[in-house]
């Protein structure tokens, strides 16, 4: 029999029992992976079918360009890209890199590093650098890096050559510091 005083040490308990249960339901739930798509991309950055995502990072940094005379038009200048220069990150915010350049390199905080070969870019919207396909050259050192055969640039923000400085004959050999940040995807062959 339900007294007055019972009733509510009843209540708590049900409550406690279900908040418990909801509880255990809830940590054992997996957290479907996410695995990174291509299929928004334009196909000429796209990586070939055989491969699997190996490590996802984010880029954030600098871009430098110099003012210089532009090639094969006498007379002319134009901002010309000379490096990065950029912090690595994995999705969870902690450093894992570095990206610099030239020539462009990725170094892993774990001592593996390579280099690589431009295969593709594509528009990625206005004021931001294009996406990007790169063929790994061989990684040297042991880590996460050795085995890489593409990197992918995407998801860009910035970098492009600033357009609100002039660059003219008086201004050549004058470089111009910008942000930029942007995702690196790095794949291996399955």
């Amino acid at each position: 029999m339900l007294t007055s005083r019972t009733a509510p040490r009843i209540a708590a308990i049900a409550t406690a029992v279900a908040s418990l249960g909801l509880l255990t339901a809830c940590g054992s739930m997996h957290k479907k992976d996410t695995a990174f798509s291509q299929a928004s991309l334009p196909a000429a950055i796209q990586v070939p079918a055989g491969h699997k995502v190996a490590w996802e990072t984010v880029g954030s940094g600098d871009i430098t360009y110099e003012c210089r005379d532009k090639a094969n038009a006498p007379g002319q200048t134009e901002w010309v890209f000379v490096g990065p220069d950029a912090v690595l990150k994995d999705r969870a915010g902690k450093t894992v890199g570095r990206y610099y350049g030239p020539p462009a390199t990725w170094e892993a905080n774990d001592g593996s590093k390579l280099t690589a070969t431009q295969l593709a870019v594509a528009p990625s919207g206005a004021g931001n650098l294009p996406y990007q396909l790169v063929k790994a050259n061989p990684a040297t050192g042991s880590g996460a890096l050795v085995g890489v055969s593409h990197i992918q640039r995407v998801a860009l923000k910035g970098g492009v050559a600033p357009a609100d400085k002039p660059c003219t004959a008086a201004q050549k050999g004058q470089k111009a510091v910008v942000q930029y940040q942007a995702d690196y995807i790095f794949w291996k062959p399955v």
